[in-house]
């Protein structure tokens, strides 16, 4: 099998060389490991903005190095610039809020006593049925967790800053692995599948679905929980919410898992609001979080997804949090297209065995 002269092959030499490639192959991937989250994105860019190489392809006539430089161009333009400036505002806003929990400028607990009080006295017995009634317990609790979130979100901050120099360098093999993605991306496509043992028709369709998934993903979640975050932010902002950035960033990163979304953060935020006598910042964030931020998902993802594979809401919150808790913020990609491409591979093995059983049903040829 992968003789590379006329003797007659040697069995033992096949399985030498075969544990030979996958070792290689193995060591390979241990050494990429440490630009993992790199390799990934540079990889989704290529993908997302191939068309738009296409495009630039065929006005250069051919000159496959100009469109890829212009595309890349693009790409840092309209993605790594604005994310660059975002997060350089949001380490402040992180550092600024860890102060002021430590400081007490923001006092958790006094906030949950403010909304206790607005209660009416059947809600406050409820919560003492439900044994949520201890009040300076649960403003300890509140206390703790959000001064726990906010030093890690801050320590967080400190290690970007801290760590600039593998910032540059992660990012700086993303690029330059998206120029030669977006260069040579079908060649190295074609390579790769002429060395996978598949059928061209499997291997096809499966290449395709990674595509798809990737292009689904990004356009279908990243793109609607930004939309989702940025207007969040601007709510906050224009009712006068601290830190309406941080909380902006956190609604967009919430809106990426489904049955969770970004209510999560507006919802608490409008009763806290209404049971302090902010009444008008309470109904304008309602009916923002109700009928802007809320209807988002529904009417951009169509436009932005179209015709795209799209899986059930339960395999990708389930796929989703388990890329998470596996690799980290990259498992938002990650776990979808894995959960893909498990799909697509039984649904492949069951077409082909539903084909080989009609198969053998059918009769043999007449002699």
């Amino acid at each position: 099998m992968w003789r590379v002269s006329n003797d007659q092959s040697n069995p033992f030499e096949d399985r030498a060389f075969l544990t030979f490639v996958v070792f290689a192959t193995i060591a390979m991937a241990w050494i990429i490991m440490p630009f993992f989250g790199a390799i990934l994105w540079g990889l989704v860019s290529a993908i997302v903005f191939s068309s738009v190489n296409d495009r630039l392809l065929l006005k250069m006539r051919g000159r496959k190095n100009t469109a890829a430089g212009l595309t890349l161009l693009l790409v840092i333009a309209i993605v790594i610039v604005p994310l660059i400036m975002i997060g350089s505002l949001l380490v402040d806003q992180a550092l600024d809020t860890y102060t002021r929990l430590q400081t007490r400028q923001i006092d958790v607990g006094r906030a949950v006593q403010d909304v206790r009080d607005a209660l009416p006295g059947w809600a406050r017995g409820m919560l003492d049925r439900f044994g949520v009634g201890d009040l300076d317990a649960l403003r300890g609790k509140l206390d703790s967790v959000a001064t726990s979130a906010a030093r890690i979100g801050a320590a967080q901050a400190v290690n970007v800053g801290s760590s600039a120099f593998n910032f540059v360098m992660s990012l700086g093999v993303m690029l330059y692995l998206t120029y030669f993605l977006l260069r040579d991306g079908r060649q190295l496509t074609r390579r790769i599948g002429e060395a996978i043992p598949m059928r061209a028709d499997t291997r096809r369709d499966l290449f395709d679905k990674f595509t798809t998934v990737i292009r689904a993903t990004v356009k279908g979640s990243i793109v609607v929980a930004i939309v989702q975050g940025l207007i969040g932010g601007i709510v906050f902002a224009l009712i006068g919410v601290e830190a309406a950035l941080l909380w902006g960033v956190v609604m967009g990163i919430l809106s990426l898992v489904p049955a969770i979304g970004a209510g999560l953060i507006w919802l608490p935020v409008a009763v806290y609001l209404f049971a302090t006598g902010a009444v008008w910042q309470g109904v304008v964030l309602v009916l923002a979080g109700v009928f802007v931020i809320g209807m988002v998902d529904n009417v951009l993802r169509p436009i932005l997804v179209g015709k795209d594979t799209r899986m059930p809401d339960y395999v990708v919150l389930i796929s989703s949090l388990g890329g998470i808790a596996v690799v980290g913020i990259n498992g938002f990609i990650v776990g979808p297209v894995i959960a893909a491409m498990f799909i697509a591979a039984w649904g492949i093995f069951r077409t082909e065995l539903q084909e080989a059983k009609v198969e053998s049903l059918e009769p043999p040829p007449a002699p």
